[in-house]
């Protein structure tokens, strides 16, 4: 009789050993498949539909245009126009990548384009705009990153619509490409210059 009760024994005690693992094979799966299949420039922001941050930043120094100091951000210059904010720094490599599609949507005089230089050294980011164009109006410096942070920020690069009256309507997470561009970023920006006209 002791026979029996101590066979079961060694096989459950096997099982319980392996069930852990099995329970761990399978969150990692699941997890692989959620994290895989989702885009990323589809993060939700809480900040959609709520005023801009009211951070000042200072200046870039020695960011000139036409022989006058670039100014920095000031949220009362998001009052009255619609402005695309983009949130950069030179070490970032996507950055690189968008700014030839930031130079050419500065063309577009209807919005303002404002940047915020995140965590970067002030020489690294004049070299960074002097190579690719300055497409910014205003250029605020975040070097500690706090600002950003009040932007719900996730990483650079990242780029908001907010409307003519202060308000964040669109958040893209992650590069301007000529894709997200063409289907998404100027879609939205389109649509923040009609609720602006209206």
């Amino acid at each position: 009789m002791s026979d029996q009760s101590t066979s079961g024994a060694p096989q459950r005690r096997t099982f319980l050993m392996v069930l852990p693992l099995i329970a761990f094979i399978g969150l990692a799966v699941l997890f692989w498949f959620r994290l895989g299949s989702g885009d990323i420039s589809r993060i939700p922001s809480a900040l959609i539909g709520r005023p801009a941050p009211q951070t000042t930043l200072p200046e870039l120094e020695g960011l000139q245009d036409n022989g006058a100091q670039v100014p920095g951000l000031d949220p009362a210059a998001f009052k009255g126009k619609v402005s695309l904010v983009n949130v950069w720094a030179s070490w970032c490599v996507p950055c690189h990548d968008e700014a030839p599609l930031l130079t050419e949507l500065a063309k577009d005089k209807r919005f303002q384009l404002v940047g915020i230089n995140y965590k970067d050294a002030a020489d690294n980011a004049r070299r960074f705009l002097g190579r690719y164009g300055n497409p910014f109006g205003r250029v605020g410096v975040d070097a500690n990153g706090r600002a950003s942070i009040e932007w719900g920020v996730y990483g650079v690069p990242e780029t908001f619509v907010v409307g003519r009256e202060g308000t964040i309507v669109y958040k893209l997470v992650g590069p301007i490409t000529p894709d997200n561009l063409r289907t998404v970023l100027m879609p939205q920006m389109e649509k923040a210059l009609k609720a602006a006209g209206s």
